[in-house]
């Protein structure tokens, strides 16, 4: 009988220390077969900008000394693609919903898309300073999708990813990806909105995760990987992690007991 109670034993603290493998796949299907995934179109809008945005402006002609005026000078290396220089020389949205660009002065860019914002620095070049012949080009951009990850990553602090679209699960891999004692059933996402900030959670073990508003990245968002509760049993994320993990506490516990006995 105790032979089978300590069988039974190791069996129950197995099946509860151990992380399951279905725990640990990404996006998955049931036991369908999955051919593609439907994502609801109203989770791939246009990222309307917010206040602390950070936009990258670049204006071009023919002429390009007669443009150089509208950007700000840049120090160090032009060609520096990174976040630091694009702080200094992008186009920070103020609280008021403004860009100041030099020359046009400020320009309320709250609330509209970047295509937008580029149609309206065209225009205003074009109605107050240029003619169709200078071959005006702007382009305007968003300085990189900056976001905060934390928890049980492999590297936790602020990335910059220099896309115009980036989801969830780019955002993880960049970050080293989710650790075997992350749960990624339960994944926060904290997203500034003008009225203030919403909270998501997303399941990244069901592919159905793809149709939620945070799947898609938007700048600032905060990422929290919540800990399973084997971590903070300390059993092993492994079989044999927590075979050797509850061998070591039945030595103990036998050892105990028979240095009682000889008392």
């Amino acid at each position: 009988m105790k032979k089978f109670f300590f069988v039974y034993l190791i069996i129950s603290l197995l099946s509860v220390s151990c992380i399951p493998n279905k725990d640990l796949v990404y996006l998955q299907k049931g036991n369908e077969k999955m051919n593609s995934i439907e994502i609801n179109p109203s989770n791939t809008k246009p990222y309307r900008v917010q206040t602390n945005d950070v936009l990258s402006i670049t204006i071009k002609a023919l002429d390009q000394k007669l443009v150089d005026i509208f950007t700000p000078s840049t120090t160090g290396n032009q060609n520096q693609n990174s976040a630091q220089s694009l702080y200094f020389n992008g186009f920070t949205v103020d609280d008021h919903g403004n860009i100041r660009i030099p020359v046009l002065g400020e320009l309320n860019v709250l609330g509209y898309t970047t295509e937008e914002i580029r149609t309206t620095i065209e225009k205003r070049l074009l109605d107050e300073y240029f003619n169709t012949q200078a071959r005006l080009f702007v382009n305007v951009k968003m300085a990189g999708l900056s976001y905060t990850i934390n928890g049980e990553i492999g590297s936790t602090g602020t990335q910059v990813i220099f896309k115009d679209r980036a989801n969830i699960m780019e955002a993880i891999a960049n970050s080293g990806d989710i650790t075997f004692t992350g749960d990624r059933k339960n994944v926060q996402v904290i997203r500034k909105v003008p009225h203030g900030f919403e909270t998501y959670y997303l399941d990244l073990t069901d592919a159905d995760a793809v149709n939620s508003p945070a799947f898609y990245l938007q700048p600032n968002d905060y990422i929290y990987i919540k800990p399973l509760r084997q971590k903070s049993w300390g059993t092993g994320t492994t079989v044999m992690q927590s075979v050797g993990t509850i061998m070591t506490a039945l030595s103990l516990i036998t050892t105990t007991i028979l240095l009682t006995r000889n008392l």
